[in-house]
C-alpha cells in the first residue's frame, strides 16, 4: 500500500488501496505532475510478484486529489483532515452503481458464482424435503436376495445393502436392505428393477400433487460495494433481470487492424482483466464487451499494443474546475 501525508493548515493524505486497484492506469494518465506510475502489472496479476499495482512518488505528488477523483474503482483514497474527498461537495462524483432487487431475485446463485470479484453473497433457505415429496417404502427382507440392483440404480443414493461374506454356517451374502427415507424421492426405480418383487413403494406426493402448495424459497443477497467494479456479470447472467448495473464509462473496445494475437502463448490481456471479460477462443483473444468496464488494463499490458479503448462518456458529475474538466476529457478518446 502506497500512502503519503502532509500536514499544514490542513492535513492531506493520499492512499492507494491495492485490493481495489485494477491496474488500469487511469490515475497515472491523469496526474498533472507525473507522480504516479504503474507497477509490474502482469507479474503481479499472475501471482509471480507481490507489490503495488500503482506507486506514488512522494517528491512529485502535490496532493491535489485529482487521481482519487478520477478513479472510478475507489482504489485511491484522498482525505482532507480525515474526511474522504468523495463525500465533499466540491469534488466530482461518480454515478455508476450496482444493485440487486430482492423482490425479483429467485436466489438461484448464478450472480454469486459468476462474479469475478466475489462481491455478491447469498444466503437462502430451501423448504424441508418433506414439503416437496413424501411417500411410503417397504422392503420384504424375506424376498430380498441382496443382488444390489436397487442400490446401484437408485438416483438418490438412498439404498444401502449390508453385505457379508458367506460361510458354511451362514450361506447368505447380506443381512438387510435399508432405504433412507430422508433421501428417497419415491421414484419407484428400485421397485421396477427388483427381480424378486421385494420392494413396495408409494409416492403420496404424486397422488396428491394438485393439493400441494408451491415450495417457498427465502433468503437474502448482498452486494459488497467495496469489491464491486460494475462489470455487469450479475446483470447479464441473471435469469429474472433482478440485477441492475450502471457502468462508469460508455464506449467501445476493439482490436487494431492487422493485429495478430499471440493467443495461448501470451494471454496477458486475459490474465490482467479483473472483469473476466477476456478469454482465449481458437488461439485468439476474445473480448466480451458486455462485461468490460473500459478500464484499459488489457490495452496497457498487450505487448503488441493491439487492443484499443475508446471512452465516449464518463458517468461523472460535479466537475467544477475547467482545468480538471480538461484533464478528465483526456480520458476520452
Amino acid at each position: 500500500m502506497s500512502k503519503i501525508e502532509r500536514k499544514g493548515k490542513e492535513t492531506r493524505c493520499l492512499e492507494h488501496r491495492n485490493s481495489k486497484c485494477l491496474g488500469c492506469g487511469i490515475c497515472v494518465d491523469i496526474c498533472p505532475t507525473n507522480a504516479l506510475r504503474t507497477g509490474p502489472l502482469l507479474p503481479i496479476a499472475r501471482g509471480i510478484l507481490q507489490g503495488d499495482l500503482v506507486a506514488i512518488d512522494n517528491n512529485k505528488c502535490c496532493l491535489c486529489g485529482l487521481c482519487a477523483s478520477a478513479c472510478p474503482f475507489d482504489a485511491l483514497k484522498f482525505t482532507i483532515d480525515g474526511e474522504n474527498s468523495r463525500n465533499m461537495d466540491m469534488y466530482p462524483k461518480w454515478n455508476h452503481s450496482s444493485e440487486i432487487d430482492e423482490e425479483t431475485c429467485i436466489y438461484c446463485g448464478k450472480c454469486s458464482t459468476a462474479c469475478p470479484r466475489d462481491a455478491i453473497f447469498m444466503n437462502r433457505t430451501l423448504p424441508d424435503r418433506k414439503e416437496l415429496v413424501s411417500g411410503e417404502t417397504e422392503v420384504n427382507q424375506d424376498k430380498c436376495i441382496f443382488c444390489g440392483m436397487c442400490e446401484e440404480s437408485c438416483p438418490a443414493d438412498a439404498i444401502n445393502i449390508e453385505k457379508i461374506n458367506p460361510d458354511s454356517s451362514n450361506p447368505s451374502i447380506g443381512t438387510s436392505t435399508k432405504i433412507n427415507e430422508s433421501k428417497c424421492i419415491y421414484c419407484s426405480i428400485c421397485r421396477r428393477i427388483c427381480p424378486q418383487d421385494a420392494i413396495k413403494i408409494v409416492c403420496t406426493t404424486c397422488m396428491y400433487s394438485d393439493e400441494i402448495p408451491d415450495p417457498q424459497i427465502s433468503g437474502n443477497i448482498v452486494m459488497d460495494e467495496e469489491k464491486c467494479i460494475n462489470c455487469s456479470w450479475c446483470q447479464e447472467i441473471c435469469p429474472v433481470e433482478a440485477a441492475h448495473i450502471t457502468k462508469p464509462f460508455s464506449g467501445e473496445i476493439f482490436f487494431e487492424e492487422e493485429f495478430e494475437c499471440k493467443g495461448d502463448s501470451c494471454h496477458a490481456c486475459a490474465d490482467v482483466c479483473s472483469c473476466n471479460a477476456i478469454s482465449m477462443v481458437d488461439n485468439h483473444s476474445y473480448i466480451n464487451p458486455q462485461f468490460c468496464v473500459l478500464c484499459g488494463a488489457c490495452s496497457r499490458v498487450c505487448p503488441q499494443k493491439g487492443i484499443s479503448i475508446k471512452r465516449k462518456d464518463l458517468n461523472l458529475t460535479n466537475v467544477r474546475s475547467k482545468a480538471w474538466n480538461a484533464r478528465f476529457s483526456s480520458l476520452k478518446s
